[in-house]
This record gives structure tokens, sequence and C-alpha cells, in this order.
């Protein structure tokens, strides 16, 4: 069955999910007002119809917002002030926002009902199929899912509490994408000292994410009050070559969370309970 979905915004995602949509032979409606030229060309390219704001949220049967996240409550409230909420109307906010704006935005469309949405993976392209995690109710996620069946976006509904979308989207993105940032300042500051290449041969003997190797989260725990040091040392020489060093200071204070348990034997609960606790620096007991 065609549904008109209204897209909020058509940037390099939300193109390429409106595309997969008009392939599905649903109509995507997009709001020029105020975008750039690179984004009408993308709408174009995509097949996507233009209409003006009002006109979009009066037609369309879901609005999905993919948008910059800062702009997340910005373009819900563009739609609450339109007063629309038409019986079966879906506001799908697919945005990298934390589960706490993600309440604030379905309150402030309220009563439209809204499915909190995370996209993980590349824009769907080619080879590449990114997954749609979606939370909320469930008969109405079940809707958002069946309108990218049979296409090159996957969906997975987590259930219906507003908010778990979000939270596995950025529980996700803190390791991913920090992690290149640790990259690129380790990276560069082993190419200051002369050592890139020595760096790599000893990254290469490594191909499995530290974020699946849960059972070492006791271990680091156990070690942090050695740790710790040794990433104050490591701030310093990254201070030397012209970097940031904020990173290294940053993961040297969460490690101090764990001075109390020098060379403990926890369990994974243990030692994440003890990671959420703030401790006195003069009284780690």
């Amino acid at each position: 069955m065609t549904s008109t979905i209204g897209l909020l915004h058509p940037g390099s995602m939300g193109s390429a999910f409106g595309a997969q949509l008009r392939a599905r032979g649903h109509i995507v409606l997009w709001c020029p007002d105020g975008r750039s030229d690179t984004t009408r060309r993308r709408a174009e390219r995509a097949g996507l119809e233009a209409a003006a704001l009002p006109e979009l949220v009066s037609r369309s049967d879901v609005l999905l917002s993919l948008c910059p996240p800062a702009a997340a409550e910005e373009t819900a409230g563009q739609v609450a002030e339109l007063s629309m909420s038409e019986a079966g109307t879906i506001y799908v906010d697919a945005n990298a926002v934390s589960p706490s704006r993600v309440v604030n935005i379905a309150d402030r469309l309220a009563p439209m009902p809204v499915i909190d949405a995370a996209v993980v993976g590349s824009p769907p392209a080619g080879p590449k199929s990114p997954t749609l995690y979606l939370s909320g109710a469930v008969e109405q996620a079940d809707r958002i899912a069946e309108l990218f069946a049979g296409t090159d976006v996957r969906t997975h509904v987590l259930g219906d509490s507003i908010g778990k979308a979000s939270a596995l989207k950025l529980a996700y993105s803190s390791y991913q994408k920090v992690s290149r940032v640790l990259a690129a300042v380790a990276y560069g500051v082993a190419d200051t000292y002369g050592v890139a290449d020595e760096l790599l041969v000893i990254a290469a003997k490594r191909t499995r994410s530290y974020l699946v190797e849960t059972d070492y989260i006791p271990k680091t725990a156990a070690r942090a009050w050695r740790w710790g040091p040794e990433l104050e040392d490591a701030a310093a020489l990254l201070a030397d070559a012209g970097l940031p060093d904020s990173l290294m200071h940053a993961a040297a204070a969460t490690l101090a969370r764990w001075d109390g348990n020098r060379d403990e034997r926890l369990d994974i609960a243990a030692a994440l309970e003890a990671l959420r606790l703030e401790r006195d620096p003069g009284n780690p007991s």
C-alpha cells in the first residue's frame, strides 16, 4: 500500500532513505524552504516531491526526521507549531539524540504519536544496508518497519519504550566515534616521533573490536590504578607533539573512578557499579 512520507530533511542520509522509499512506490515529500542548492540536487536525484511545510505535514502519513542532532528539537517544534495532528500520522525521530531529548520531542508533539528511531550504518547505497532501530508503540513501529520492507534498509523493533533506540545509537557511537578520534591522535603522535609504521604493525595483530570483549571490563577496573597515570603521561606526550590531550585526561579521570578497586577480582556488574559511583580521591574506599 502506497504511503506519503514527509522527509525532514534530505541530507546525505535522508535523501538515501527517501530514494529507498521512492523505489518501493511511496510518495516522499520534502520542504525546500531555506535549503541549500546541494540539498535541492539531492532531493531531485532521489525523486522527492517539493512541498511547503504546512502541506508536507498535512499530507503525510509519516513524518521522518533525519537531520543534524542539534536541529532535532527545532525541527519537531516547527511541526508542532502547525497544530497538525491528523489521525494516523506518525512522527519518526531518527536523529542521534539522547533518550531524554526524544521524550521532550514526544511531549512537544503530543497527541501526534512519536517513534524513537536510530540509524546504524552508512546511507543505503550499493552494498551498504544500514539498520533502522525502532522503539515506541509496537503497532506503529511495525508500520514503519513495513514501509522499508524490500529495501536496503533493515529494520529492528526494540520494544514499546521510547528512548531505547536512541540509547542504543549513542551507546554505540560513544565507542565507535571516540575510537576513531583516539586512532587519529595515536597515529599522529607516532608519526611525530617517526614510529607510525611500527604502530600499524602492532595494531594489525588485533582484528577484533574491544567493544565485544566485555569480560575485560573487570580487568580494566582492577588495573585502572596503573593505567590512569600511564594515560596522563600519554597526555603529556600528545601535548609535546602539538596534539589534543583532552581525551587522555578524560580517560584517566574515568579510570580514577576505579581507584578503590585496585587488583580486585570483580564481575562485570560490580565493575560497572563502581564506574557509576563518584569517588572522593581522598577516600577511595
